[in-house]
């Protein structure tokens, strides 16, 4: 591209971006740019925000997440410091984040579209200082998205050949090795997934016990979705640094590393594919009677073991929220509030001289 004097450093980006686009989304030296879709879903005020902010660099203070929202990530390919650096090619992380925890989990199936699902990941936050909440959480979430990654590739299965939509690749197409541990015994999770053990630091104060059946049901359900597990906390320069790893790995493409920690006394660190069912064991039930519990499959038994230690406390909260959600001071807008208030007060004002005059009209009669 010619550069005159009259060119400004708009019309540089501007034929940069044209000349991009009509290569076919290839940069210099034929260097593909590539895009990848990355949902955050988890425990609500779990620290999806905080630890999306971290893992991309952003020194901002977090917000609490209003239903849905989407931001993007960018990282230049190669180290290139030239002068042409402003228009290097950079891949692309489309990132959504799910508020709410799981009483809006119908809008899960927003960013799910034919052309997201074709590098879509997905991200669970799970907080661990609620443990009561955990199992709920998970069920819900990783259930409503898989359901609908099932039915969109459903869909573009049965649009026309030759159409757009037919290039979708189907995520349960997702190969694992012929020598992934319990291959056999799995149900592997139809995108990429990673799960996050939010809040490490208040964890670590819980009891022995409740910890041991927290790290290794998560480990159980990791290993059962094929999916890699993290335990992390905001407050710690090297787990974030880890997580960052293991998020950047989803986003871009990057080498997650090779830190592999099983340790009871250390915050779990395992990569998909790094574990089994013999090293993790059977489920932590020292009072209970495993077989007077009439499991349906391992999955079941595993969430009737970690529920008679932490009963679920999810659904009831989050339906009160799900029916009233303008009272969760999460959505709060002072102006609007007031204003409301104001005309629920006119209208109970409304109903009241309206049942009033009914009566009196009675009487008349």
């Amino acid at each position: 591209m010619a550069k005159t004097r009259a060119d400004t450093l708009w019309e540089l980006a501007a034929a940069e971006v044209q000349s991009q686009e009509s290569g076919a989304g290839e940069g210099d030296g034929g260097e593909t740019v590539c895009e990848r879709s990355v949902f955050l879903i988890g425990s609500k005020t779990g620290g999806k925000t905080s630890i999306l902010l971290r893992c991309l660099e952003r020194d901002e203070p977090p917000k609490p997440t209003l239903a849905l929202e989407y931001t993007f990530g960018r990282r230049a390919k190669g180290h290139n410091t030239s002068s042409s650096f402003l228009f290097q090619p950079k891949d692309i992380a489309h990132l959504w984040e799910l508020g709410g925890g799981t009483s809006l989990s119908d809008l899960i199936q927003i960013p799910i579209t034919p052309d997201s699902i074709r590098s879509l990941s997905f991200v669970l936050v799970l907080d661990l200082s609620k443990p009561n909440a955990l199992w709920g959480t998970m069920e819900k979430l990783l259930n409503a998205a898989q359901a609908h990654v099932e039915k969109v590739f459903s869909e573009a299965q049965k649009s026309k050949p030759g159409g757009k939509r037919q290039k979708a690749a189907h995520p349960a197409a997702r190969v694992l090795p012929k020598d992934y541990p319990d291959r056999e015994l799995i149900s592997p999770f139809p995108v990429p997934l990673l799960i996050i053990g939010s809040k490490y630091d208040l964890f670590q104060d819980f009891d022995s016990d409740e910890k041991k059946v927290i790290r290794k049901t998560l480990r159980f359900l990791a290993h059962y979705y094929a999916a890699s597990l993290i335990f992390t906390s905001i407050k710690s320069e090297s787990l974030m640094s880890k997580t960052k790893s293991f998020f950047s790995h989803l986003a871009f493409g990057l080498d997650r590393g090779k830190t592999v920690s099983c340790d009871s006394g250390k915050p779990l660190i395992i990569p998909a594919g790094s574990d089994s069912f013999s090293q993790i064991g059977s489920p932590p039930s020292t009072d209970i009677d495993i077989t007077s519990l009439h499991a349906k499959n391992p999955k079941d038994l595993w969430k009737k073991v970690y529920e008679r230690v932490f009963p679920s406390e999810v659904s009831h909260s989050e339906q009160r929220e799900l029916k009233d959600p303008a009272k969760d001071p999460q959505y709060s807008e002072p102006q609007i509030d007031a204003m409301r208030a104001q005309k629920d007060q006119e209208l109970e004002q409304y109903k009241r001289n309206a049942a009033k005059s009914w009566k009196e009209l009675q009487l008349e009669t």
